[in-house]
């Protein structure tokens, strides 16, 4: 099998075009900076929430004289954080996502490159997992200038090198990464979601340990929808390979083509069904559109939520 892989760098023009996009988060997150993203957590500070009854020994300089002065009761001023968001990109970099001269991978690493700088120009703190079989490189939330030039650095690292692993293990990954991942955050995962028939439940439950621990998780499905869904390959035979274990088999696509969209297709729509249920916002991706012809009515999507 061919190993050709990318090797087009991520150049700083390439997605500075993105650089005035709102990425707001939809969902109540913590961090540790003032900024544009609601807190579950309350302080005296940036706006107000609500009013409750003012304990003894407390603070006098938040009391409301206003209300006090109608009602004859004291209350305090109750403020909701304005705070940045913490944002964790898991790439998934098993062998699947490096067929096709690692398109897949092509598309996860510079759609990761987008949205780090989005979130950097947010003041966002943005950490990194790439995983296969296990997790490979792990890098803990942060906003620094210096740590976004490493995981750009390392994501075009990945571009050239290719992947170093035979083997996919989506679902224990996930749960290793949930297991780290310890402060309320946007997970956002790009995966082919590659896992075998009987791996599949484990995958969803994968998914949903993410959102039990109070993630908001964002999926990116990345496909080659006409090959890996639709089967359309030339009315010949073909040699096929299993790129994890090796094995081959000679077949013509008309002999099983029929079963494998079946069979392909439902579980996609699976896929698609546990997402929903798990209020998990799923993005299909066909990697034969352009980068921006996703990421744009993504990104249009999400400065609309509230």
């Amino acid at each position: 099998m061919s190993r050709l892989f990318f090797i087009m760098l991520i150049r700083l023009e390439d997605i500075q075009k993105y650089s005035n996009i709102e990425f707001l988060a939809k969902q109540l997150v913590e961090g540790y900076m003032v900024g544009k993203h609601k807190s579950p957590f309350h302080g005296f500070s940036v706006e107000f929430a609500e009013h409750r009854l003012y304990n003894d020994g407390e603070d006098t300089k938040h009391i409301d004289w206003k209300v006090f002065a109608r009602t004859d009761k004291v209350f305090v001023k109750r403020y909701e954080e304005e705070t940045n968001l913490r944002c964790h990109i898991l790439i998934d970099e098993s062998p699947s996502m490096y067929i096709d001269r690692g398109k897949k991978m092509h598309f996860a690493l510079f759609s990761a490159a987008v949205l780090m700088y989005v979130l950097r120009k947010q003041r966002d703190s943005i950490g990194m997992t790439l995983f296969s079989d296990k997790i490979n490189a792990h890098y803990d939330a942060k906003s620094s200038a210096r740590h976004q030039s490493h995981l750009f650095g390392l994501l075009n690292e990945r571009l050239k090198s290719g992947s170093k692993s035979q083997n996919t293990a989506v679902a224990s990954a996930l749960h290793s990464i949930a297991d780290q991942i310890h402060k309320r955050s946007l997970v956002i995962l790009f995966s082919d979601m590659l896992e075998s028939a009987d791996d599949q439940d484990k995958l969803f439950g994968a998914l949903k340990h993410l959102k039990h621990n109070k993630h908001e998780v964002l999926v990116f499905h990345i496909m080659d929808w006409s090959k890996e869904v639709n089967f359309d390959f030339e009315d010949r035979p073909y040699l096929f390979e299993d790129i994890e274990s090796g094995e081959r088999i000679k077949l013509h696509p008309s002999e099983v083509k029929e079963v494998y969209k079946e069979k392909m297709k439902a579980f996609v729509h699976e896929l698609k069904i546990k997402s929903g249920q798990y209020k998990i916002d799923f993005i299909p991706v066909d990697i034969a559109e352009p980068v921006a012809k996703i990421l744009l009515p993504f990104f249009a999507k999400r400065k609309k939520m509230p």
